[in-house]
C-alpha cells in the first residue's frame, strides 16, 4: 500500500500491483471462486489509489501542467467509469455470467487509464515539478491511501475539499466491513 519514493514511483508501483492481480484473474478459469477474491483485491487497491490521486495528484496536475484542468477532468472521468464497474462487480459472484463481462471491462479500462497516465501525465508532471514537490506528493498519497475507502462509492465527491473530508470516514467503515466479512481474503 505504501512503497516510498516520489508520487510517480508510488503510483507506478500501484499500477504494477494491480496488473499482477489482473494476471491472477486471467490465469484462472471462468467461474473459479478465487476470481472473485482477486477482483475484490483489485477493487480495494484501485479505490485507495484513485482516492489518493483525486485528493493530491490531480490538484497538482491542475496547478502545474498546461491543460491541467482538462487532463485532471479526463482522469477523474476515467475513475468514475471504473468505479461504477467495480460497484456493479460487488454484487456478482465469480460464477455469474455478468462477472466475466464486468471484470474484463474493468481490466480494459484500467489498463488504458494506466497507459495514459504513464505515457502522458507522469512525464509532464516530472518535467513541471521539482523533485522535492514530487517527494512531498508521494508522502501525501501514501498517507491518503492508508485512510481511503476500500469499496467503490460512485456518488461520493471526487474533488477537494469534500473528498478529503469524507474519504477517511468512509474508509474506516469500509475497512471494518472488510475485516468482518473477510472480503478480499482466501477462505
Amino acid at each position: 500500500m505504501g512503497h516510498g519514493g516520489n508520487v510517480i514511483d508510488e503510483l507506478m508501483t500501484d499500477h504494477r500491483e494491480v496488473e499482477e492481480i489482473f494476471g491472477r484473474i486471467e490465469a484462472l478459469p471462468s467461474g473459479d471462486k478465487d476470481r472473485k477474491v482477486y477482483a475484490d483485491q483489485a477493487t480495494m487497491e484501485l479505490v485507495r489509489h484513485s482516492v489518493a490521486e483525486e485528493e493530491y495528484l490531480y490538484p497538482a496536475v491542475r496547478e502545474h501542467l498546461v491543460n491541467g484542468n482538462t487532463m485532471a477532468d479526463r482522469e477523474i472521468d476515467d475513475h468514475a467509469g471504473a468505479e461504477q464497474i467495480m460497484k456493479d462487480l460487488e454484487s456478482c459472484d465469480a460464477g455469474d455470467a455478468e462477472f466475466d463481462r464486468l471484470v474484463g471491462r474493468l481490466m480494459s479500462e484500467v489498463r488504458a487509464h494506466i497507459a495514459d497516465e504513464e505515457e502522458n501525465l507522469f512525464p509532464q508532471l516530472r518535467t513541471a515539478c521539482t523533485p522535492q514537490m514530487l517527494d512531498e506528493l508521494g508522502d501525501k498519497v501514501r498517507q491518503a491511501k492508508k485512510l481511503a475507502p476500500t469499496r467503490p462509492h460512485p456518488s461520493a465527491p471526487d474533488t477537494p475539499p469534500a473528498n478529503k473530508l469524507l474519504a477517511p470516514g468512509a474508509g474506516l467503515v469500509d475497512r471494518m466491513r472488510d475485516a468482518l466479512s473477510g472480503r478480499g481474503k482466501h477462505e
